[in-house]
């Protein structure tokens, strides 16, 4: 598998665009343009990286100046496959005696078509069939006659030996381009898709990237430029030294020129002298302007040049505002960190230490520190991605989805909440939930541990299992708090007297006891129940003894109120003295207990 991955990885990098230049091999070099045309795309492809006024007012100069220096490249070009039109090869000897051969056969025909449409504009009527029929004849031998023109050329070219139509050839299409760019103009496919203005790291870090790219192709155009800008300088240099050289021949020529035309005046002049004379001044003529030409393109690259350093400073200074804002947020990350620490900090020493009766505070340390760093890993992801533009529908339906995917969680954990308020539950507390009984041991976000007791009368016999309940049972059922003040219950036990015995005494005994051991739990109930709303005069606390018959006798239901946590040591001492109380009077009784639910 890492094998894989690795091989994936290499082939990626290696298969990668790049815009580093390409070596060419000697056969691409052979069927390179012959001018070089490269300034006017770079200054036209640099134009999809301009995206301030002031670059683009760069990219529009650039493109100008490039086109002014691919025209005057074209008439070097030109001079130079002129210069070299006498110097034949004698490789292509035998072509371009094909196609002077082809030359002379046109001229010949089109010659003769002109002598017989003379003959058929002055012939009589009978005369001008057979006229027609040869002239239709000289028509098919000039179409044949320029095809063989045209092999004869393409055969040329391709062999090197027509410079200057090659040369005519490259100019045309590049017109034709040029003409089509101006037919329908087309915005260039711009790359600017980045925000340089962008507020979060991620944008902002795009922009970095984007601009430091830009950078390395701005770099590679002036170098271009530089590079043409020299390689002409040379050219130059040798042409101007070559008009240095011929300067004392350009001068005889001169003199030549003006003794020829003395003897014009005269008339005895020669007109092969002449000739040669002017195509000697012309050639003078040609090779000063271009000197002249190559002087222009020389200035044009440095221009180039000087004009891609521009745009490279404005580009650095737009990087350099990038990288700023980077680390604007960098910094804004790093306060947030400092902030969350700081704030948990400050949590532990606000609820640190926490007193035993106080366990609800620990909880509340925990819930601020959770909160604190969800809040800052909020912030952190707010400054990296930043705050997205449909913020509140995106929030309102992820909210939406949430809810009902997590509807359980939810209500456990705002349960976590009520538990943890004044009526709630706390670890150690004697509570009864869904029907179970035991002691809390773990208060959690989303659920609550019980240590399961066997008989919820006895809370010092636990079963050993734990049972966990979510939260939701805070809000959505109901449980009961046995450890806390104002959890009273009516407890109920029953006393059965054999028949045939007077049970009156033993129940005025029985009156007395119970009223005398729940006396304290009685004052405590109707104080705390006077205290709460809604609460009726009518309503009391003091216990009461019921007789009811049965088969076997009469059934003592006695009922008192007590505390939860007292329950079971209060039913104890009521027993133990009962019995006492029966064998002193000697009665014959059995005592069983049962529970009643608290106001009932």
């Amino acid at each position: 598998m890492i094998g894989l991955i690795l091989a994936a990885t290499a082939g990626f990098i290696v298969t990668r665009e790049t815009n580093r230049p390409r070596t060419r091999s000697t056969a691409a070099a052979a069927r390179a343009p012959i001018v070089d045309e490269r300034p006017l795309p770079t200054a036209r492809a640099l134009a999809a990286l301009a995206i301030t006024p002031e670059e683009q007012r760069f990219s529009q100069e650039a493109a100008r100046i490039a086109d002014r220096e691919v025209d005057l490249a074209f008439a070097d070009a030109l001079w130079r496959a002129a210069e070299k039109r006498g110097n034949q090869d004698p490789a292509n000897r035998e072509l371009n005696a094909k196609l002077q051969l082809a030359q002379t056969a046109l001229a010949d025909v089109q010659s003769r078509q002109e002598e017989v449409k003379a003959k058929l504009a002055t012939a009589k009527p009978n005369e001008k069939a057979p006229l027609q029929e040869r002239l239709d004849l000289l028509a098919a031998e000039q179409s044949l006659d320029e095809d063989e023109i045209e092999d004869a050329q393409e055969d040329l070219v391709k062999a090197g030996g027509d410079q200057e139509g090659a040369v005519e050839r490259q100019r045309d299409q590049h017109e034709a381009v040029e003409h089509e760019s101006e037919q329908h103009p087309s915005q260039p496919p711009t790359t600017a898709t980045v925000d340089l203005n962008a507020s979060d790291l991620a944008g902002q870090v795009r922009a970095w990237i984007w601009l430091r790219n830009k950078k390395a192709r701005l770099e590679a155009a002036r170098n271009e430029a530089e590079e043409m800008a020299n390689t002409l300088g040379e050219q130059h240099g040798i042409l101007q030294q070559r008009v240095r050289e011929e300067k004392p021949k350009k001068e005889e020529a001169k003199q030549r020129s003006a003794e020829l035309r003395q003897q014009a005046r005269a008339g005895v002049g020669s007109v092969e002298g002449a000739s040669t004379a002017v195509s000697s001044l012309r050639h003078f003529a040609t090779e000063q302007k271009a000197l002249s030409d190559l002087a222009k393109r020389i200035q044009d690259e440095q221009e180039l040049q000087q004009l891609y350093g521009n745009w490279l400073d404005a580009t650095a200074d737009q990087q350099r505002t990038v990288l700023h804002g980077v680390l604007r947020s960098m910094l804004w990350m790093l306060l947030v960190v400092v902030l969350v620490y700081a704030g948990g900090r400050l949590l532990d020493h606000l609820f640190n230490p926490v007193a035993p009766e106080q366990k609800h505070l620990a909880s509340l340390r925990k819930v601020g520190r959770y909160a604190l760093q969800a809040v800052g890993v909020l912030v952190i992801a707010f400054v990296i991605l930043g705050v997205p533009a449909e913020a509140p529908t995106i929030i309102g339906l992820a909210g939406a989805g949430l809810t009902v995917a997590l509807k359980d969680f939810i209500v456990g954990f705002f349960g976590w909440f009520v538990l943890l308020g004044r009526n709630g539950i706390r670890v150690g507390d004697w509570v009864e939930i869904n029907g179970v009984v035991g002691e809390v041991i773990e208060i959690g976000l989303l659920r609550t541990v019980l240590l399961e007791t066997g008989n919820w009368t006895d809370t010092g016999h636990p079963t050993g299992r734990k049972v966990a309940f979510m939260n939701g049972f805070a809000i959505e059922g109901h449980f009961f708090n046995f450890s806390t003040a104002g959890q009273w219950l009516w407890d109920e036990l029953q006393v059965e007297m054999a028949q045939g015995e007077n049970p009156y005494p033993l129940v005025e005994s029985i009156q007395r006891l119970v009223e005398e051991e729940t006396r304290a739990a009685t004052a405590q109930a109707e104080q705390e129940w006077s205290k709460s709303a809604g609460y009726r005069e009518s309503l009391t606390a003091a216990p009461s003894i019921h007789l009811r018959p049965t088969a076997s006798g009469v059934e003592l239901q006695i009922r008192y109120i007590t505390s939860a946590n007292e329950r079971s040591i209060t039913r104890s001492k009521l027993y133990e003295k009962i019995v006492a109380m029966m064998r002193e009077t000697k009665s014959a009784a059995s005592v069983s207990g049962a529970v009643v639910a608290p106001g009932k």
